[in-house]
């Protein structure tokens, strides 16, 4: 089973989302990368950034076997709060009607929640990620993630999946890679 992540850049009223997946937690290469834009988005609301980032996140894994994606890492949280209010994650986790996990790896602080939110130290950054899941523990989610091949803060792998929603020259953005190595493209 695969593991995939999905992103999404906006630029005024259009949306880049991409998906890439590997086959480990700790693999530096991409099996595949798949992407679509969209127009007429929805406009940011606060607390309700699901409307805007699901949309697109939907639409391109339309492009992939999500049959044989085991874990799907979003840019966000998976929980708003200690309470259990739902984030991306959860929405995205509902609307694969609970079949696939979703691990939540934010850059930003948000909430804290020892049950809920795990903080991951990577590289020599003195900034955690906040790791929150379901369909797997919390626990194990941000311990995948501090495996992540690369050595910086950010894994190499989501770091490359943030550059290839903002490339300029993709537009319309529908593309697939055979296996790229991620360290040599960050390099």
């Amino acid at each position: 089973m695969a593991i995939a992540a999905v992103d999404v850049y906006y630029h005024n009223d259009r949306a880049r989302a991409a998906c890439v997946l590997f086959d480990s937690w700790s693999s530096d290469q991409v099996r595949d990368t798949y992407g679509v834009e969209i127009q007429a988005i929805q406009p940011y609301k606060p607390g309700e950034f699901f409307k805007r980032e699901l949309p697109p996140i939907l639409k391109v894994l339309e492009l992939v076997n999500v049959s044989s994606v085991a874990v799907l890492i979003v840019d966000g949280y998976v929980y708003l709060d200690e309470h259990g209010a739902p984030g991306l994650g959860l929405y995205l986790y509902n609307s694969l009607q609970k079949k696939i996990a979703v691990a939540g790896v934010a850059k930003t602080y948000f909430f804290d929640d020892e049950l809920r939110v795990k903080k991951v130290f990577r590289g020599e950054s003195k900034r955690p990620l906040y790791v929150t899941a379901v369909g797997l523990s919390s626990e194990l989610a941000a311990e995948n993630v501090k495996s992540m091949a690369g050595a910086n803060r950010i894994p190499a792998i989501l770091k490359y999946l943030d550059q290839v929603t903002k490339l300029k020259n993709t537009l319309p953005l529908i593309f697939f890679s055979s296996v790229i190595s991620i360290l040599k493209i960050l390099l």
